[in-house]
Parts: structure tokens; sequence; C-alpha cells
């Protein structure tokens, strides 16, 4: 159990109880030196350490972890990173893996729909339905729908791979309040329910699904309902994928329409991404590949299309069944310059926003697959769209001459393009009633000469060094307590989503911030074995009431908080400078997320300059990247979410000064230890009568030969071991030169036994027998002392007398 008492006698005491323990330990009791430290004196200066960083860090948290600062100064952060691994543990929902089959084949995510508090999910074979309520809590399904496929067998013969051969849900459309309009591939035969919402139950029969659902599971779609209840799609009619369609069904008081058949002006490899209603038409945003620019190759551009929801088709003998009101324009989101960097491959794209008080979509594009890795978001105002659709066409007047503009005076009238009783074709009740001439300049131009321009022409915030392409899109346009601000998430191919301030007046010079970028992928929860890693975000859904963000992968779901304030903890700079529009300081003292209702009491300020304030004593600019799951933030760093105390930094300096403080310590309860031990050789000298009453003698100085001997080992080239037995007491052999030198002496001393020592300390048994062989070498170790008179040494336990040379030599 962590410790909680913060009392500040505790640290210090524990500190100093650490380090004398570390003294008590058994200290070598032989000649070395008392500087050198062996492995449990280590140990004890390691665990000193660690109480000084505890102490720091504020209790008994988990172990601290090094973070390298952007002001190139290391710091210890006790908790907060544990913290952020904590707030990194999104909840995941992976399908129903109590579920053999469902365990074994993953969930392999299709879209999800939000209606009213209810997430829908669809996936292969399943829809579930998560409440969004008590999604934070427990990340499970309310309710689920299983449909399965009805005839596999017309799928094997088709000679289709076996994993294509389930019920792909690729629809899930609201047809009003209580209904919900389902389609699936249906093993390569596509078919559609109506499902009531707060039930799942179907209503009615089946419905077939050509022309409203792709055959495949990696076929694009999009549709919507529109008018009285007429389902506009977008998609292929046969498993081939060759005929792509825009069609209308269903509903009462409108025929069936698509548009022309194999007509690569109309629609050339289409990818279909969205469909929204506005005003009187209904807007489809697609990339496909350009045909203007044939000569370049396979080129893919952007498009928004566009068809009236009053549209009844043409006359018999031009574009009868088919749209008449079909028109299509490039959206340009590029850098601007003297050539321009264009971001040509639309990704995602969000529902109609109001930016800068104008209706508009927000949308993700990324460069050719074939070009530098590139991502970029533009936003495009829906008038802006609706005045190119009011331009110039583009035509070409042979098949191997370039498109340019059709001049004013070829373009028929009523305008091509225009709805029936409405603007130029104000006079005409139905479409059916057009000349022949509208009919067939519509049918060969759909294309218009001039392109959607971006919001500000430029993009509102591009990323070109990483080498992931942003994937999907969810906008907020009204975050922050004064619902002034936008905020963007952007998923990306390698799992991650980044969170992004941006700057839509054109006026603005701080520009788009980065926020925040969040590893949100984790293999341990999205990574079921049954296939290779997928990495891509799929989906983002935004449920701004309960303050998340849904993240969709291919075999699971996160559900991700939109903001994380509280890890700025009690820092009032950190939770400013952080600029995030979801973050407030309170005038209690703390950083939280905004919340409904908040109107007063806090502060907020994103555009201010907050290098002047007061820097938190234990905050310091940091960068951090870790794991999957766990944030990468650029900011002032503060304490974690929940801490009373935010003082979980420890500077270096301190971490010094406690490791210093940890030495001194253990020198001084060492010199203690050491002077016990020679108070106890002083007494049994007494006892035994070989007490020196000089103190220095005591002490192994230059003016003994012994130091020399043992560090040089001049005095020992072939010690041997004695055979006495343990436990016995040792004893000094003693001899003395004689006091004239000469011949006699230095054999006397050739032969003197110096020292003879044996005692047992446990396993430190040590025995020695040191005979002096070789009168030179005591001449050169004796040579080396001062000049002071000759004084014996005094070792703890083992009473010894010197032999010195002669002074008169």
């Amino acid at each position: 159990m962590a410790l909680t008492d913060r009392s500040s006698a505790r640290p210090p005491l524990l500190l100093l109880v650490s380090c004398f323990l570390c003294a008590a330990s058994s200290f070598p009791r032989d000649l070395q030196a008392i500087s050198v430290l062996d492995g449990e004196w280590k140990g004890c200066v390691c665990v000193c350490v660690c109480v000084c960083v505890w102490w720091g860090g504020g209790g008994g948290g988990p172990p601290a972890e090094l973070l390298w600062g952007s002001t190139d100064k290391w710091h210890v952060n006790s908790r907060a990173a544990c913290r952020l691994s904590e707030s990194g543990d999104f909840p995941a929902f992976q399908s129903l893996l109590q579920d053999n089959r469902t365990r074994r084949l993953g969930l392999h995510f299709q879209g999800m729909t939000r209606v009213n508090r209810m997430l829908f999910i669809t996936a292969r074979d399943h829809v579930f339905a998560v409440n969004l309520t008590t999604a934070a809590e427990a990340f499970v399904p309310q309710m689920t729908l299983t449909w399965r496929a009805a005839d596999v067998s017309k799928c094997a013969v088709r000679g289709k791979d076996g994993d294509e051969c389930y019920n792909y849900i690729k629809v899930l459309v609201p047809r009003d309040d209580e209904t919900l309009f389902v389609c699936g591939t249906n093993a390569f035969n596509p078919a559609c329910r109506n499902y009531k919402t707060s039930t799942l139950e179907q209503v009615g029969s089946d419905l077939p699904g050509q022309a409203r659902c792709p055959f495949e599971s990696g076929q694009s779609n999009a549709g919507t309902f529109a008018g009285n209840f007429h389902f506009y799609s977008a998609t292929v009619t046969d498993f081939l994928a060759s005929d792509a369609v825009i069609y209308r069904s269903l509903g009462d008081g409108r025929p069936v329409l698509r548009t022309v058949k194999y007509d690569s002006k109309w629609l050339r490899e289409p990818r279909f991404l969205h469909a929204v209603e506005y005003g009187r038409f209904v807007y489809f945003f697609l990339s496909e590949i350009a045909v203007e620019y044939t000569t370049l190759g396979k080129v893919v551009f952007s498009r928004v299309a566009r068809v009236c929801k009053n549209d009844n088709g043409g006359s018999p003998r031009v574009l009868d069944k088919h749209w008449t009101s079909f028109l299509k324009a490039r959206l340009n989101c590029s850098l601007p310059g003297e050539s321009l960097f264009y971001f040509d491959v639309l990704q995602s794209l969000t529902g109609v926003l109001q930016i800068n008080g104008r209706p508009a979509v927000l949308a993700v594009f990324t460069t050719q697959a074939n070009s530098i890795p590139g991502s970029a978001v533009c936003a495009f105002y829906m008038d802006d769209v609706e005045e190119v659709f009011s331009g110039k066409f583009k035509e070409q007047r042979g098949g191997d001459s370039s498109w340019t503009a059709a001049p004013e005076d070829a373009v028929p009238r009523p305008r091509p393009g225009s709805c029936a009783g409405d603007g130029p074709a104000a006079d005409f009740k139905s479409s059916v009633d057009f000349p022949d001439e509208t009919l067939a300049f519509v049918k060969s131009f759909p294309l218009m000469d001039g392109a959607v321009p971006a919001v500000n022409r430029r993009p509102f915030y591009t990323r070109t060094a990483s080498g992931s392409k942003l994937t999907q899109i969810a906008a907020d346009v009204s975050a922050g307590p004064r619902k002034e601000r936008a905020v963007v998430f952007l998923g990306s191919e390698d799992g991650r989503v980044a969170k992004v301030l941006v700057a839509t007046l054109p006026h603005d010079t701080s520009g788009s911030r980065l926020l925040e970028d969040i590893d949100v992928y984790d293999p341990d929860k999205c990574d079921l074995g049954v296939r290779e890693e997928d990495r891509r975000v799929l989906g983002l859904e935004l449920d701004k009431e309960h303050h998340a963000l849904f993240v969709a992968f291919g075999s699971c779901l996160v559900r991700v908080p939109l903001s994380r304030c509280g890890r700025h903890g009690a820092c009032k700079r950190a939770c400013l400078a952080s600029r995030d529009p979801y973050c407030i300081w309170l005038r209690t003292g703390r950083c939280a997320d905004t919340a409904p209702g908040f109107k007063a009491g806090f502060e907020q300020d994103i555009e201010g300059d907050h290098s002047n304030m007061a820097a938190c004593a234990e905050m310091r600019d940091w960068r951090m990247r870790v794991g999957p799951g766990v944030l990468l933030v650029s900011g002032v760093r503060g304490a974690a979410a929940g801490e009373e105390d935010s003082a979980s930094h420890v500077h270096y300096t301190l971490l010094i000064a406690c490791v210093l403080l940890a030495f001194s310590l253990g020198a001084a309860s060492s010199g203690l230890l050491v002077s016990r031990f020679r108070g106890g050789g002083r007494r049994d000298a007494r006892r035994n009568g070989t007490f020196d009453k000089d103190p220095e003698a005591s002490l192994p100085g230059a003016s003994s030969p012994h130091p020399l001997a043992k560090l040089g080992g001049l005095l020992d080239p072939a010690p041997e071991v004695s055979a006495k037995p343990r436990g016995e007491r040792p004893r000094c052999v003693t001899c003395a030169l004689s006091p004239a030198g000469g011949q006699n002496g230095r054999a006397a001393a050739a032969t003197c036994l110096t020292r003879q020592h044996s005692y047992s300390e446990g396993v430190h048994l040590r025995r020695a027998n040191v005979q002096v062989t070789n009168a030179s070498a005591v001449r050169r170790a004796v040579s080396l002392k001062p000049k002071l008179p000759p004084k014996p040494l005094f070792l703890p336990d083992v009473p010894t007398l010197i032999a010195s040379e002669p002074s008169g030599r």
C-alpha cells in the first residue's frame, strides 16, 4: 500500500535511518582503504538516493521516471508518468468476445452513426448499439443485432475470397425518428432492412440492396435520406465495381434516378465519402480519376457533386430516368505560392458546420499515392460551392483536345443543372420539360471550370514531416466555455489522434496549434491475432455532451476523453499555457475540464503570452512520448490529475544534494565504527602490556613501511597461507635490527618475521604469513619514510613491533 502521510519530518527520518542501517552492516576488517565501498555499501547508497527521490516525489508512489525537458535539464517525475499511463488506459470495445466465432473472426469495423444518445457500430454480421451515457464506465453494447448471410454458396461459386463471404453492414442511416435503414453485403448479394431504433427489431421484409449497398467490404459508399424520405446513395451496382452510380430510390412522388452508366465524364473510378442535404440539393463528396488531366496518367482529384431534390429526370429522348441536375466541381486544397502545392486526395469530411458564422464543411486531404506524404485540413464555405456551380462549364471539343472553359454564348437556356421551378428554370414545373439542348449539354459537360476555393485560400493545418497521412476528421466548432473556438481531431495511419486548435479567421496571425498527439491504438486490446496489425484510424465520432471521442480501428473502438486538464494540477501557468479551449483555471486553484454551465468563476487565455507568468517551482517545460495509449504533448508539465500536492518533480540539484548527503552520512557513520574498533584494540593492548603511548604510532602512516609493502608488494613476493587451526588467537613475532647496523642487523632483518595474523570473521576468513626474504627490499621501503624516529605499528587486536633500519647509515 502506498504511503499517504506527507509529514515533513518523515522523509529526513527515513533517510537517516536508511543510512545508519547501512553503516551497521559488516565492514571489511582488513587493511584495505576505508574509502573503497564494497557491494553492500553501494546498495546502501542506492537506498539513500531512492529515499531522497521518494521524498521529493511526495510519497510511496511508483518508481520515478527521468524525463528530458526542452530546457535541457533533467528532472524527476515520480507520479505524472504513471498518471499519463493511467489516462492512456482508454476504454475499448473489441466485439463480442464471449462469442467464439466473433472472437476468432474479429470486429471488422465498417462504420458508426450517432442517433440521439446511442452510438450504432456496424461490423461484420453485427450491429452494436452503445449507450453514450454509460460508455464512460463500461464500453459495452446495450443492444446487439446479428444478421448473417443467408446464402454463402453463391459467393463461393463466384470465386470470391472466403473472408468476403459474410454480411458486412455497410449502410446504417436514420430513416426517421423511430426507424433505421440498414444494408449489408450479404455474401455478394446486397440486401436492406428496416429496424426499430429503440429495440433493433426488424420492421417489414427484406429489400434489394443493389445500388444502395456495395457488394464487398472494400468498396466505398455514401448515403442519406432527404426530401420526402427518399434515399440518395452513391456506390457501385455490380460485384466487379465497374458501374459506379449516384442513385435515388424509395420514398413517394419521385421516380428512381441514376447517373449515366459507363460514362467517365460523369464518374470515373470514384471513391465516395460523404452525402449531405443542404438547401435544394443533395451534395456528394468524392475523389476520382481526373478526366481533364488524362495526359498526366491517373491523377486523383477531389470533387463535390450535387443533384436537385426535385429532379424528375429528362425527357424520353435525352436523360430519361437519369439526373438532369448532376454537376460536379473540383475542391481546391493547396498551399499558395508561385506554384501551388496541391493536396488532391479527399480522405474524410464533416457535415455542414458553422465557421466564422457561415455554413461550411471541414475535410482532410492528402497528397497523391506516389507523392511525398503530406496531409492538410481545409474548409469550404457552402456558398462558395454554390457560386462555382453558377460559374463556367468546362468542355472538350474533341477526343484529343484539352479541356477549356465553355463560352457563355454556348450555354443553352435554361441553364444546365438548374432545379425546375427555381432560379433560371423558374418557368419550368418539372425537369422533364427542359429543352433537349439543355439536357444534351449537361449530359456532355457536367464538369465545372472553376474549383471551390478553401476558406482563407489556404489550409487550416498541414503536416508533411510525418511519414503517416491523416485519414479521418471530427470537428467541434463551438469549443470552450464561450463556444467560440474550433478544435479538430485528426486520425492517422499509425493509430494516432491529433487535437488541433484551428485558426479560422484570415487575420489570425497565431495560426493553428497542435494541442495533443495521442497514441490511441493499443495492441493488447485491438490486436486479437487474427491478422496482421492494422493501426489505421477508420472513423471518428465526437460526443461533446459526454466529453468523449470515439476512435475506430478495424479490430476495435476506443473511447478517448476530449481533454485531460487535470494533469496540469495546481500550476496556473501550465493550465493557461496549454491553450486548450477545454481547460479552464478555477478560482479554487486548480485546472479543470470545461463543462456545460461554466459561465463565470474561471480564467482562460488562449491568445495571451504566458511567458512572464510565475513558473511553478516543480514544473518544467517538457516533451514526452511513451507507449500505446499515452500522450505526446509539448508545453509546461503539470502534476497528475487528482494530486493535492503538485510537488511531484525533483530538480537535479536536489537529487545531487541528496546523493552528497547520503555519502556524507555514510562516511561519518563509518568513522564512528572504525574508532570503535580501534578503541577496542587499545584496550586489548593495555591488557597485553604492549600499548604504545604515542598516539601517532597507531596510524599506518609514512613512518611505516607496511602500507608500501601492502600496495607495492615489495615485502610479499610469495605469501604462504598458514595452516593454523580455525579460531587460534593471533600471535606476533618481533625482532629488532642492530642499532649499529652492519651485516648482522641486515641478516637478522632478512629472517625476521614481521607480522603473522590469523582471525576468523564468518565468511571473511583471512590468514597471512608474510616473511621478509630480501634485505634490499627492506632498505628500499625504509628509505622512503620521513626522517622521524622509528615507531611501532599498532593494528587492532594484533600488537606488532616494526623492524626499522638503523639510523646511522
